[in-house]
């Protein structure tokens, strides 16, 4: 017993002497050994969660939409807004698609995906709905700056009313036409104010010599292969035709088969015939297009946003100076009422490949990257540049540089990216001199006023997400044949039975059933 209690002694008094040798170490700074360095622990734990934690690494896929890949001015210092190690993988926009669906179909899409638009959207919903992407709308409410996103846009990008994405903002009807005005002026005509007056105007603009060489080397209009971005879809507006989808007798209708799309394929058939738009247009790229306006041979050019103004009179005064340019956009249809077709306020939105974003974690710190992105400072950055480099400010608005080329090239592939809009995150308007663009801008928040939704944009067909792209092939063939003179009227309406039979007619059902 006498044993056992002096052992129970002597382990009372070493374990006493430990408390009180680590609380003495404790003090001292210099102290060393196992009861000091316990001590010292949690202290160190806490001094590794304060400290700055290293940038988090991304990488981004998203497309170019100018001739070459930007140098790193921008993305230096955005890294350093945002403790970033960024990764950009440009591909040209117009074979983006193509990338896109490789790096899909191998799962080697990386952590931040932009698509190319809203067909490609489209296209990529069966893959949402089967749960290759990230939901997001879990965790937005963590993020201050992106729960200033519009809930109505944000709406517009759901699948089966879950959120997966954020979106790139856009007015909701910058569309209309921009016009040598000088040509108008000589000739004595105004504006159109309704469809037969815009057909006149490029008669005018073909027939009369406009820019005076006394030669007939000159066009009414220049439109590319492109029938929502080009002319098409903005005129069709003007005539009446409903934004992709209408009513009709109590149902959604696709707009090609209301007659006032018919009716806008006459016009440009008669535009065609009459050699007052170029003959080839069908197989113009957009760049031929434009390099067709800025070296003085067209007179309008019809569509995509008025705001490119700024871009087409930069290059067609270098072949014309004396050039001037307008903005239009509130021409009336047959029936004298004004109309726009609008988007649903984006032309591109990102997601978050769960085959590159492993972890919940790693979503929440990409989330943070683009919480960032939707402050002033970054938005900026990402949309004008450097202040004092590539714009200043003015009346509180961002004026751009006048070595455009500089913007083009280091700003402009960045500025496709930028996601919100002024509204939400906070960026400069801009700061316009050029009386069309001023009047564009204008003309933008008139058209919102006279604009038509797309009534289907926030209701989901699953025949459409899978055949949609494919059926629609079908009317676009149709209606440039219908306007080449290849196929009559009977000719299209058989286009149209083809699509109704190949699904359109379960795409209306299931937008119908939908609403």
């Amino acid at each position: 017993m006498k044993n056992k209690s002096f052992t129970l002694l002597l382990t009372a008094i070493l374990t006493l002497s430990l408390v009180l040798a680590g609380c003495g170490s404790g003090n001292n700074v210099g102290g060393n050994g196992s009861a000091a360095t316990t001590d010292t622990a949690p202290s160190t734990a806490e001094d590794q969660s304060e400290a700055p934690q290293g940038p988090t690494e991304i990488t981004i896929m998203l497309p170019l939409n100018t001739s070459e890949t930007p140098p790193d001015t921008i993305k230096t210092e955005l890294e350093k807004l945002t403790n970033t190690k960024l990764t950009y993988q440009f591909f040209p926009a117009d074979t983006y698609e193509e990338k896109l669906n490789t790096a899909f179909a191998t799962s080697s899409l990386p952590q931040v995906t932009y698509l190319k638009n809203q067909t490609t959207f489209i296209q990529m919903k069966e893959a949402i709905k089967d749960g290759q992407f990230w939901e997001i709308e879990p965790y937005l409410g963590e993020f201050p700056n992106l729960s200033k996103m519009k809930t109505e846009i944000l709406n517009n990008t759901r699948v089966d009313g879950k959120l997966y994405s954020l979106y790139i903002g856009r007015p909701l009807a910058r569309q209309g036409m921009i016009y040598r005005k000088d040509w108008a002026d000589k000739l004595g005509i105004s504006a159109p104010a309704n469809v037969d007056e815009l057909f006149e105007m490029a008669k005018a603009f073909t027939e009369q010599d406009p820019d005076g060489n006394g030669q007939k080397d000159t066009i009414g209009l220049v439109d590319r292969n492109e029938l929502v971005y080009g002319a098409f879809k903005t005129v069709s507006a003007w005539f009446g035709t409903p934004n992709n989808w209408g009513e009709k007798d109590g149902s959604l209708q696709p707009e090609f088969m209301f007659p006032q799309y018919v009716d806008t394929m006459d016009f440009f058939k008669k535009l065609r015939d009459n050699g007052y738009m170029n003959q080839d247009f069908a197989a113009t790229s957009k760049t031929d297009a434009v390099n067709m306006f800025t070296s003085g041979k067209a007179g309008m050019y019809i569509g995509g946003s008025m705001q490119d103004i700024d871009s087409l009179n930069k290059d067609l005064i270098k072949n014309a100076p004396d050039a001037v340019l307008d903005t239009h956009s509130m021409v009336a249809g047959k029936d004298g009422a004004f109309a726009q077709w609008m988007i649903p306020g984006y032309n591109n939105i990102v997601l978050f490949p769960k085959s590159s974003v492993k972890s919940e974690e790693e979503l929440k710190k990409l989330l943070a990257f683009f919480d960032k992105m939707m402050t002033p400072e970054v938005a900026n950055l990402m949309y004008w540049g450097i202040e004092g480099t590539h714009y200043t400010v003015v009346d509180g608005k961002a004026k751009v540089t006048d070595d455009k080329e500089l913007i083009e090239r280091e700003v402009k592939p960045f500025k496709d990216s930028v996601i919100g809009e002024f509204e939400t995150n906070g960026m400069y308007e801009s700061y316009n001199t050029l009386p069309g663009r001023i009047h564009a801008e204008e003309l933008i928040k008139e058209n919102v006023k006279v604009g038509v939704p797309d009534p289907t944009a926030a209701l989901d067909s699953p025949t459409y997400t899978s055949k949609g792209v494919e059926l629609q092939q079908i009317i676009t063939d149709a209606t440039y044949q219908y306007i080449y003179g290849q196929i009559d009227q009977a000719g299209f309406d058989q286009a149209v039975e083809q699509w109704k039979s190949r699904g359109g007619d379960k795409i209306i059902e299931e937008y119908n059933a939908a609403k």
